[in-house]
């Protein structure tokens, strides 16, 4: 009530640019630290010929490329809606999840056939000091790129951020795996190396179901129910609504929109309705987070004959 703010059309545009810029520099910066461990790791490989740490690269540098899509979906969204993309290009980063759950399914094939080649044919693995500290910094790097990933994610409002940021916890404990598979093969355990390897896949494959699941939800327009609690709780709040009919959500790129139905007194003027609409949507954006826009239908209590009639037989069933 002290600070000034508004809800125009370009205060909107600006807090979606804000939220891509901060998501921009999330991912570069994501990128350029799994650069450096996946690169730290590959020569350790040449090295080593430890075929563990071969999975936990390919999906580190899997995990670092996935910046790629998602760095073009925040580009887009930053573009403004036009008379064929009537709600802007924010699902752009609706693509970028497929893009990144195709890139864990495809690194989890290959650390598979890696694991069960060396299983086949069998191979000394060699410098396992190296290996472990290998290991070591794979999980150091990728903790700090899942923490930053998963914190900015929800912080804009973008899905995709988070479910790289569970893939790239999830890289870190499979580092940690590699950790293990060195000191079997210190022991003289030699298959170690290629079962770490088969770990490390299954690990892959739990972050794919995660990550899949979260894409499929976006996909599907899903939104957290509490949201849709919050919003009917700030409806029933405003002046001059007497109750609220069906609220409904989605996602559009990291913001939200929706649209309610309200009940007010059917005595009140198109002029005083209107102003009630407004202050419903006004107070709706201020109760829920991440919410940018939202179209209120007026209905009034019943008085004669059903005014939805005419629309009956188009909702039938």
């Amino acid at each position: 009530m002290v600070v000034p703010h508004g809800h125009e059309a370009v205060d909107k545009v600006d807090a979606a640019m804000e939220g891509s810029r901060e998501g921009m520099r999330t991912l570069w910066r994501s990128l350029a630290v799994l650069g450096l461990t996946c690169l730290v790791q590959a020569v350790i490989v040449g090295l080593s010929g430890s075929v563990a740490l071969l999975g936990d690269t390919i999906h580190n540098g899997a995990d670092a490329l996935t910046a790629v899509p998602l760095g073009i979906a925040f580009v887009l969204g930053r573009r403004a809606a036009n008379r064929r993309y009537t709600y802007g290009y924010g699902r752009a980063e609706d693509l970028a999840g497929i893009a990144i759950v195709l890139t864990i399914a495809a690194s989890s094939v290959l650390a598979a056939w890696e694991a069960v080649d060396r299983l086949l044919h069998p191979r000394e693995v060699t410098h396992l000091w190296a290996v472990a500290l290998a290991a070591v910094a794979g999980f150091i790097g990728n903790e700090w790129v899942a923490r930053y990933r998963i914190r900015t994610g929800r912080r804009i409002g973008s899905a995709a951020l988070v479910a790289d940021g569970l893939h790239a916890r999830t890289d870190g404990f499979t580092s940690l795996a590699v950790l293990l598979g060195a000191g079997g093969a210190a022991l003289g355990w030699r298959l170690a190396d290629p079962l770490i390897g088969l770990l490390i896949t299954a690990a892959i494959l739990l972050v794919l179901r995660d990550a899949a699941r979260e894409v499929y939800r976006r996909l599907m327009d899903a939104v957290d129910p509490g949201l849709i609690d919050t919003a009917e709780a700030a409806l029933r709040g405003v002046d001059g609504v007497r109750g609220t009919g069906q609220v409904r959500m989605r996602w559009i790129g990291h913001t939200l929109r929706a649209e309610a139905d309200i009940v007010v007194d059917p005595g009140l003027t198109v002029v005083r309705a209107h102003a009630v609409a407004v202050a419903a949507e006004h107070a709706l954006i201020h109760a829920v987070p991440r919410l940018t826009a939202a179209t209120v239908h007026t209905d009034h209590t019943a008085v004669g004959a059903d005014p939805h009639a005419a629309l009956a037989h188009h909702t039938a069933h």
